[in-house]
C-alpha cells in the first residue's frame, strides 16, 4: 500500500529525549521491526513522540489504550496533531452492561441488560467506514477492539453508493436501505433512520449527523442535498454519498437463509446430546429459546442476541477466530498486516487484552451446559492473545513501567526488577549507573529526559497513624491539601476501594474542600467532563482508585497523596507507585506524600527508580542550562467535540427566533417553546428537548441583552 500522506501540525519541536527516540522507532519500523517499546517517563511527550513516528511512515495506526477515558484524551490529542487527516474514537458503545450469565450454585439466570450510547456508537461506524474508505487514518481504542464485529467484506459489500443522476427508483432504495438495517420513522431523524414523503427519501446516516434528502423523478435520482437536522438549512447540494449499514454484522438475504438452516442443524445435533445426557429440562429450555430466535431471523432478519449466532451468519468454522476492528485495517495481498499498532501503558493494556478471552469462556461454558446457548455462542467472543499477535503487525508499546511481556519482546535481557536491583538500599543511583545495562541489539527505547525540563516529583513518605508530629494519614492530607489549593494547584488523592474514594469525597466536602470522586461506576463521557472540570478549577480535589494512574495528562496537579501506601498488592505494586508518582511530573511544584507505616519492597523499589531517573534529568538540566517549566496545555478534551453539533443547532435556532420577535413577542414565543419542549419529553425525545430548553434559555439571555442596549439607547437620546 502506498504511504498515506499525515501533516502533523504543531508548533512544538521535538526535544530532550524525543528527537533521539523519534528517530529510532522510525528507523525500526521502516526495518521491519516487529516489537519496539517506548520507556518514556511521565510528562516526557510519548504521545508526541508516536505522532512524529506516524508523521514518518505514513500507515494507518491502531492506538490501543485499556479504559475509555485515556482513550479520549489520546483521540483528542491525536485529533490536535492530525487535524486535516482522519481521527477516531472507538470504545464499547455501553454506557452499562450486563452481560448476560448463569450462576449454577444458586440457579441464578441473568438475562443481558445494556443501555447504549448512541453518540459512541455513531464514532465507532465512523471508524470503520474510514478504515475502508482512506488511507490517512489513526484510530484511538480501548480493549473491545479485539471482540466480534461482523465481517468487513460484507460490510463493505452493502454500502450503497447514491449518484445525481443515477437510476433508481424510491421504491429500491427503500428496500435497499430495510435490507442494511434502517429503521423507517414518520417522526425525527436519528442516525440509522430513514424517512419517505413523495419522490423524496431522507435519510440519517449511523456515522453522521448530517441529513441527505434524495429526490426522485421518472426513477431516476435527480438531486441530493445535505441538510441540518435541526434547523433544516441546505447545507451543500452533493454528487453523490455512501451509505454504510446501520449495523455491523450484516448478511445478505441467502447467506441468512444458509445460516438458519445450520442453526437449525446445530440445534437438532446438541438436542439430542442434551437428551442422552438426561439433561431435559436444559434441552426443552434451549428448544424454546432457538424456536423464537429462528422465528424472528426469518421474519425480520434479526433477534435480540444475534451476535451469538455469529459464527453461522459469517460461515467461520468453529474454534475460528472473529472479525474485529482490527480486520478493517489493511493487509497485503499475502495477508500480512499492513499497519502500525501502538499499545499505550502497555504494562497495563497487554495483561488486560491477555485477560478477555479466558474470562469470556467462562461465562459462557455455564450458559452453554445449561441449555441458555448453543455451543457455537462459543465462538462470539473475543481474540485470543495468540490470535491477537498475528494480527496486529508491528507492534510500538507505550509506558514509563513496560512489564516482563515486553522486555522479553524486544530482545532486552533486562527487566524492571533487575534494573531496580543494580541500585543497592540506601545507594545514590547516578546518571552514568545505567550504562551496559541495557543490550545493544534490545528495541527499548527511552525517553526520561523531558522538552520541558521538569525532573520527577520529590517523594515523601509519613506515617499512616498519629506519631509524633503528624496527625495521621487523613488529617494530614487535608492540611497539606489546603497549601496547594490556596497556592492555586490541584490536588490528588488514592484510595484502595471505590467506597474508600465515595467516603473520603463526601468527608472533604464537609470541611469545605470542592472534591469530586471518580472511578469505574461513573459513567464514560461524565468521567471525561469530570477531568475537565477539575482542570478548569470547578472543584480542587479528585478522588480515585485506579483511574489516575496511567495516562491522563493533569497538568495543574501539584500534589497527590497516596493513602494507604503500604499494603502491597496491585494498586500499591512498585509499578503502580511509579505510575501513581509520576502523575505530579507535569507541573514545577509536582510532590507526592506516601502514607505509610511500613517501608515495603515496592516503596523501595519505586523510589529507587524515581531517583535514578531525577538523577539523569538534574545531570542533563545542569549540563544544558536548563530551568524547568511547567506543562502548559489547553483544557480540551473529546466533550467538546461531541457537543459542538448541540452548540451550533442552539445557535442556528435563536437566529430563527430572532426574525420571529419581529412579529410574535417575547413571551409568546417562550410559552411555544416551552410546549415543544414538553411534547418532547413526553415521546421521550430527549435530544429535541435539550436543545429546546437550551434554545428557551439562549432567547431568554438574547432578549435581556436587547433590553438592556435599548435602555442605553434611550438614556443616551435623554441627555441629548
Amino acid at each position: 500500500m502506498l504511504a498515506a500522506k499525515f501533516k502533523l501540525k504543531t508548533e512544538y519541536k521535538p526535544a530532550g529525549d524525543q528527537p533521539k527516540a523519534i528517530k529510532e522507532l522510525t528507523e525500526g519500523v521502516k526495518n521491519g521491526v516487529k516489537h519496539q517499546t517506548l520507556l518514556g517517563v511521565t510528562g516526557s511527550g510519548k504521545t508526541f513522540t508516536v505522532a512524529n513516528v506516524i508523521a514518518n511512515i505514513g500507515k494507518p495506526t491502531l492506538v490501543i489504550a485499556h479504559n475509555k477515558t485515556l482513550a479520549a484524551q489520546l483521540a483528542q490529542e491525536y485529533k490536535e496533531f492530525f487535524p486535516d487527516n482522519a481521527v477516531h474514537y472507538f470504545v464499547s458503545y455501553y454506557d452499562f452492561y450486563q452481560p448476560e450469565a448463569y450462576m449454577p450454585v444458586t440457579d441464578t439466570y441473568i438475562e443481558k441488560e445494556a443501555q447504549i450510547n448512541e453518540e459512541i456508537e455513531r464514532l465507532r461506524h465512523a471508524s470503520t467506514q474510514a478504515l475502508l474508505t482512506r488511507k490517512d487514518v489513526i484510530v484511538v481504542a480501548s480493549v473491545s477492539c479485539i471482540y466480534g464485529l461482523g465481517s468487513p467484506e460484507e460490510y463493505e459489500k452493502v454500502n450503497r453508493k447514491i449518484t445525481k443522476g443515477m437510476a433508481l427508483s424510491r421504491g429500491e432504495l427503500i428496500r435497499a436501505l430495510i435490507g442494511i438495517h434502517y429503521t423507517r420513522t414518520t417522526a425525527d431523524l436519528t442516525p440509522g433512520m430513514f424517512r419517505a414523503l413523495g419522490d423524496v427519501v431522507e435519510v440519517q446516516p449511523q456515522s453522521e449527523r448530517v441529513i441527505y434528502r434524495i429526490e426522485f423523478s421518472h426513477e431516476i435520482v435527480e438531486g441530493i442535498q445535505k441538510i441540518d437536522p435541526v434547523s433544516r438549512k441546505l447545507l451543500e447540494n452533493v454528487e453523490s454519498i455512501f451509505i454504510f449499514p446501520a449495523r455491523h454484522f450484516i448478511t445478505p438475504a441467502d447467506e441468512r437463509a444458509k445460516a438458519i438452516a445450520t442453526i437449525k442443524s446445530e440445534v437438532k445435533e446438541r438436542l439430542k446430546q442434551l437428551a442422552k445426557a438426561g439433561k431435559n429440562l436444559e434441552a426443552e429450555r434451549l428448544k424454546r429459546r432457538t424456536s423464537y430466535d429462528l422465528a424472528m431471523l426469518k421474519e425480520v432478519g434479526y433477534c435480540n442476541g444475534i451476535e451469538n449466532y455469529s459464527r453461522h451468519f459469517s460461515g467461520k468454522l468453529p474454534g475460528e477466530a472473529p472479525d474485529t476492528l482490527i480486520s478493517y485495517f489493511p493487509h497485503l495481498a499475502d495477508g500480512t498486516p499492513d499497519f502500525l499498532t501502538v499499545i499505550d501503558e502497555s504494562h497495563v493494556t497487554v495483561p488486560q487484552i491477555r485477560a478477555m478471552y479466558a474470562g469470556d469462556q467462562a461465562r459462557k461454558e455455564a450458559l452453554v451446559d445449561h441449555g441458555f446457548r448453543l455451543p457455537s455462542a462459543k465462538d462470539n467472543r473475543p481474540l485470543k492473545f495468540s490470535e491477537f499477535e498475528e494480527r496486529v503487525g508491528q507492534v510500538m508499546f507505550t509506558s514509563a513501567t513496560p512489564g516482563p511481556y515486553e522486555y522479553e519482546k524486544c530482545g532486552a535481557p533486562d527487566s524492571p526488577s533487575l534494573r531496580l536491583q543494580a541500585f543497592p538500599k540506601g545507594s545514590t543511583p547516578t546518571a552514568s549507573s545505567e550504562e551496559g545495562f541495557k543490550s545493544s541489539n534490545s528495541h527499548i527505547i527511552e525517553q526520561v529526559i523531558r522538552p520541558t525540563g521538569l525532573i520527577d516529583p520529590e517523594v515523601e513518605i509519613r506515617p499512616v497513624n498519629q506519631k509524633g508530629k503528624y496527625p495521621g494519614q487523613i488529617a494530614d492530607f487535608i492540611s497539606e491539601a489546603a497549601k496547594d489549593i490556596k497556592a492555586g494547584g490541584r490536588v490528588i488523592a488514592t484510595t484502595l476501594t471505590k467506597k474508600m474514594a465515595e467516603d473520603l469525597s463526601e468527608f472533604l466536602k464537609e470541611k469545605g474542600i470542592k472534591t469530586e470522586y471518580l472511578h469505574s461506576d461513573i459513567q464514560t463521557l461524565d468521567r471525561i467532563t469530570i477531568l475537565s472540570n477539575f482542570r478548569k478549577g470547578v472543584f480542587d480535589v479528585v478522588v480515585g482508585v485506579n483511574l489516575l494512574r496511567e495516562g491522563l495528562d493533569l497538568p495543574e496537579v501539584t500534589l497527590i497523596g497516596i493513602l494507604d501506601a503500604d499494603r502491597e498488592g496491585f494498586l500499591r505494586s512498585e509499578t503502580a507507585l511509579i505510575q501513581i508518582i509520576g502523575r505530579a511530573a507535569r507541573n514545577v511544584a509536582g510532590r507526592v506524600i506516601l502514607y505509610a507505616d511500613v517501608l515495603t519492597g515496592s516503596i523501595e523499589r519505586a523510589l529507587a527508580e524515581t531517583n535514578r531517573r531525577r538523577a539523569i534529568q538534574v545531570a542533563y538540566n545542569t549540563k544544558h542550562g536548563i530551568t524547568p517549566k511547567t506543562i502548559i496545555k489547553k483544557v480540551r478534551d473529546i466533550m467538546e467535540s461531541l457537543g459542538v453539533e448541540h452548540d451550533k443547532a442552539v445557535h442556528k435556532l435563536l437566529e430563527v427566533d430572532k426574525e420571529s420577535l419581529k412579529t410574535k413577542k417575547l413571551d409568546q414565543l417562550l410559552k411555544e417553546k416551552r410546549i415543544q419542549m414538553n411534547s418532547a419529553v413526553k415521546i421521550l425525545d430527549f435530544e429535541t428537548a435539550a436543545l429546546l430548553r437550551d434554545e428557551i434559555k439562549a432567547l431568554g439571555a438574547y432578549a435581556k441583552s436587547e433590553e438592556k442596549n435599548d435602555a442605553v439607547a434611550r438614556k443616551a437620546l435623554r441627555q441629548e
